[in-house]
């Protein structure tokens, strides 16, 4: 008897669903070309190339004198600050808010896990520039409304990842210890915590290389660091100063992220 042929996948089933997500993605895609003003003619044209060279002419020489490179590493050592105290807070509350917004240990969901999640859901939905130019208005032009900025998006969106990883961790440790009547905070800190820990740090690290770009942008709101002095020099047209700015940034992000990524995966091994 022969073997009856395999049946054709269901439309519905998970490479049909995949297969319908595929084509809206790229439905999407062409509507967009199809819907925008692009002009390609003119980015790609001769003109365009000319202007472009001029302009990037201007940068050079960059600023080299002393007092301005003083000034720059102030800058940058500000930005740096800014980066690392608002992932440092944003850390902390992501911890706090993980708890409540992940499932409770015995597998149920806790009633503060819908209002925690949305909450999470705000704040990271407002990006980092919106965050500083509200906090202006309160806490006043410089770094404190940047590194504020920072924390507040950054915990909304550290708090979501610490809460699924929390969710995903092995449940056999802390079901031990609760057998043994271990109280739900130390079955936390000495089951779920040790296991998700390394990954809660590499999530930690990314989103801080992140936040050092996002610095350098805040500071164009006034929100400090290197970002305002180069939205400063970029409206006087100093292009010099600005050239030595931009090759600060691209510094200090190289650094940061080699850093970064040294440290993740000596973690995650």
């Amino acid at each position: 008897m022969k073997p009856l042929p395999p049946a054709s996948p269901s439309l519905l089933d998970p490479r049909g669903k995949a297969l319908w997500f595929v084509l809206a993605l790229a439905s999407l895609v062409v509507a967009s070309f199809w819907s925008l003003d692009l002009q390609w003619h003119q980015f790609l044209s001769l003109d365009a190339a000319r202007s472009m060279g001029r302009f990037l002419g201007e940068f050079f020489p960059p600023d080299t004198s002393p007092e301005f490179l003083r000034r720059v590493a102030q800058g940058t050592w500000e930005t740096l600050a800014m980066s690392a105290l608002g992932t440092g807070l944003a850390a902390v509350a992501g911890v706090l808010l993980a708890l409540p917004a992940s499932r409770r240990v015995d597998g149920g969901a806790s009633w503060a896990r819908g209002p925690t999640r949305l909450l999470l859901n705000a704040l990271r939905s407002i990006p980092e520039l919106v965050w500083a130019a509200l906090l202006l208005i309160s806490a006043g032009l410089g770094p404190f409304a940047g590194t504020l900025a920072l924390a507040f998006h950054t915990a909304g969106v550290l708090g979501r990842l610490f809460a699924e990883a929390i969710e995903n961790a092995p449940p056999g440790p802390a079901a031990a210890l609760r057998v043994q009547g271990v109280g739900g905070a130390r079955v936390f800190l000495y089951a779920t915590l040790p296991q998700v820990l390394p990954q809660l740090l590499s999530y930690t690290l990314y989103r801080w290389e992140n936040n050092i770009r996002a610095a350098a942008v805040l500071g164009v709101v006034g929100a400090g660091g290197l970002g305002q002095m180069l939205a400063f020099h970029m409206g006087l047209f100093h292009m010099g100063k600005t050239a030595t700015i931009l090759g600060a940034m691209l510094l200090m992000v190289a650094l940061v992220d080699a850093a970064s990524h040294g440290a993740r995966r000596v973690l995650t091994r």
